[in-house]
């Protein structure tokens, strides 16, 4: 698994957190995003969870939002407004970067799913992704976390690949975020969920040194 970065921590700061989940239909936004708010929840008094568009449409650009705090005034994250962009795919990470805020970080998963229009040849998929992010001074995290995925043995855990990257820079405990995977994803694909998060924390941790 390889990663590259420039980046600062999360902690739990007394004005809260709004963080962006971006990816494709089909990815686990929506557990990453349940995953945050049970996080959220114990660290703050009030937290929100609202999925944008295309849940429910595979292959379509997925945003979620989640927002923490002790009172948090909108669901919504307006651009310019994210202390953290987590990407599922690079893409929809160059998209997402307008919902960055000054200061702000992303993380983002390098695999790449072509969208419609790239399979179709009505448009090409950018290049060098996170060369433009660099020439813009972004402050981000990139990770191979799908054969990250693969090695923890299903590559639908891309999304906890990534909760685990997230956490790592972090000051909350691993065990409330391995307490809060096994709780929310089934049953049966527990221990894979957490053998991917762990190989995401360990690259997010080799990242903070």
């Amino acid at each position: 698994m390889t990663a590259s970065t420039q980046h600062t921590g999360l902690s739990a700061p007394a004005s809260g957190q709004s963080i962006v989940i971006v990816g494709v239909g089909g990815q686990g936004t929506l557990l990453a995003s349940r995953v945050l708010g049970r996080i959220g929840s114990e660290l703050y008094s009030d937290v929100t969870v609202s999925e944008v568009h295309g849940m429910s449409q595979r292959g379509g650009s997925v945003v979620t939002y989640v927002r923490m705090g002790d009172a948090v005034a909108s669901p919504i994250i307006e651009k310019g407004q994210a202390d953290i962009v987590l990407a599922f795919e690079l893409l929809e990470a160059l998209r997402a970067l307008p919902y960055l805020k000054k200061g702000g970080r992303m993380l983002i998963n390098t695999q790449q799913i072509l969208p419609m229009p790239v399979i179709s040849g009505s448009c090409a998929y950018p290049e060098d992704i996170p060369g433009t992010l660099k020439a813009k001074n972004v402050d981000f995290t990139a990770v191979d976390a799908l054969s990250a995925a693969l090695e923890a043995g299903n590559p639908k855990c891309v999304n906890t690949v990534m909760l685990g990257v997230l956490a790592a820079s972090t000051e909350v405990e691993k065990a409330h975020w391995l307490e809060a995977v096994r709780a929310l994803v089934p049953a049966k694909t527990a221990d894979i969920n957490l053998a991917a998060f762990e190989k995401g924390f360990a690259a997010g941790c080799s990242k903070q040194l």
